[in-house]
């Protein structure tokens, strides 16, 4: 369990503190508007209305004691870059700030981020990646050369083994775990068979994903 700073309520803000809720983490919520915050209310450990842009305020909610701290703001990009770099500042361990376009993404790396999530860009990929290709279930970027792939099992691998087609030799890429009704299996061997109707995940660069997998 972490202690975790989130900073902006909007939308965005509010799925995060819902998710760290089902997560089982500590969450102090912060917002300029009462409203926002009292709709987060049954979803964090504590809420508070102020401006994240006053360093006496932000200072007064022990910035330091936080293992993560999220800002969030969508709305006033001015705001959220003052926030990211008081936060900084102020001694946070670790700072992830959201962009809305890629300028803002580089200022706030350079004024305090330690990480910014881009959530209109990601998905944007996620879309692009999962609705052109119809063998393509789910995918996860793991930076910008390296992802992780679910999808079926290929008609010509079925019945046989995972040693017998050599995947990591011939294209190296790894099939990490197996999911069948629903079920994920991480226990992967070479004398693992591979059956239709199955899924696999496979990790690899994307150069090799896209040429074995015709993705």
């Amino acid at each position: 369990m972490k202690s975790i700073l989130l900073i902006g309520l909007g939308r965005f803000g509010k799925h995060i503190a819902m998710h760290l809720n089902n997560l089982g983490h500590q969450v102090m919520a912060v917002d300029n508007s009462e409203d926002r915050v009292e709709a987060v209310l049954p979803f964090v450990t504590n809420a508070q209305i102020g401006d994240s842009t006053n360093a006496a305020f932000l200072e007064s909610l022990g910035i330091r004691n936080y293992d993560v701290c999220i800002v969030t703001i969508g709305n006033d990009f001015q705001s959220s870059l003052e926030t990211t770099s008081l936060l900084k500042e102020l001694g946070a361990k670790l700072v992830v700030s959201r962009a809305a376009r890629d300028v803002q993404e580089k200022f706030l790396l350079r004024n305090g981020a330690d990480e910014v999530v881009y959530p209109e860009k990601q998905l944007a990929k996620w879309t692009a990646i999962r609705y052109s290709a119809d063998h393509i279930l789910d995918y996860i970027e793991l930076d910008s050369n390296h992802a992780m792939f679910e999808i079926p099992v290929p008609e010509n691998w079925t019945g046989r083994s995972i040693g017998q087609i050599d995947i990591r030799k011939k294209y190296n890429i790894n099939i990490i775990g197996i999911k069948k009704n629903g079920k994920l299996e991480l226990s992967i061997s070479p004398d693992v068979i591979l059956a239709s109707g199955e899924t696999m995940l496979v990790l690899g660069r994307y150069k090799d994903l896209q040429k074995c997998f015709h993705i």
